[in-house]
């Protein structure tokens, strides 16, 4: 199992009403096919009553033994099924690298 299905398996266990694992790392100034960089969008009720902090707390706690690896970079958009409705389903773009593009 790679990184991404291992993250996808893991917040699997929120009950996400929507999850999207983006593998970001070609973005970024890493060796060809590398799993460090990603950026996970989910909607889950289990965020309800939760500050930010506290969300992104839950998540580092279900993904701690890959932030101790192979994962560099961890961007996290989380909502509650009626923020995300507020959103109209709209995941935020991520900034341009300022390292940008794969080794050569």
């Amino acid at each position: 199992m790679n990184v991404q299905q291992r993250i996808e398996a893991k917040l699997g266990q929120l009950s996400p009403r929507f999850l999207q694992v983006e593998n970001e790392s070609h973005l970024h100034h890493v060796p060809p096919d590398s799993e460090t960089h990603f950026k996970v969008t989910l909607v889950s009720e289990a965020f309800e009553g939760l500050m930010p902090v506290k969300r992104h707390q839950r998540i580092y706690g279900l993904l701690d033994e890959e932030l101790a690896g192979p994962i560099h970079a961890l961007a996290l958009h989380l909502y509650t099924p009626r923020e995300w409705e507020r959103r109209h389903g709209e995941i935020p773009a991520s900034p341009d690298c300022r390292g940008g593009g794969r080794i050569a």
